[in-house]
């Protein structure tokens, strides 16, 4: 599967949302990190060429960061960097309440968007500019990664 084979086979109402969110993503995203399939989602990945040991659970996949998925009714955005930052996951959680009229709906790592007219796409371009892929690979090193 490809990103564009993804994006074809969206026929959710929310499908002009979800690609607004992927934009607001690209637009903000450090240099380094590649788009393409992870976990059948729109993955945003550390490649090999820069980070040859992959991801620790499975090696021959290139080390994940940020997924984006769409189901029938949702659209989830997992960061892995907010949940190994506190300062990150601090931030992005204040800031949240700050823009956003309802209230957030988060996992460790996820962020699921019901409510299509409140997603904060702004929100979303900035939390991608506050880790390169050096700072996530050291964080990921540091705490992920068994030696």
């Amino acid at each position: 599967m490809t990103v564009s084979n993804y994006i074809d086979a969206i026929e959710s109402k929310r499908k002009e949302e979800f690609l607004s969110l992927r934009s607001a993503i690209v637009d903000n995203l450090p240099k380094g990190f590649e788009e393409c399939i992870s976990y059948g989602m729109i993955g945003y990945v550390v490649p090999h060429s820069i980070y040859p040991k992959g991801y620790h659970c499975k090696p021959a996949l290139p080390l994940p960061f940020i997924c984006l998925a769409i189901k029938k009714d949702i659209i989830t955005l997992y960061h892995m960097g907010i949940y190994s930052d506190p300062d990150l996951m601090n931030w992005f959680v204040s800031e949240y309440a700050k823009q956003c009229p309802s209230k957030l709906d988060m996992g460790k790592s996820c962020i699921r968007m019901k409510k299509i007219n409140e997603i904060p796409y702004a929100l979303i371009g900035e939390l991608l500019t506050k880790m390169s892929v050096q700072d996530w690979i050291t964080r990921y090193e540091k705490q992920f990664r068994k030696n």
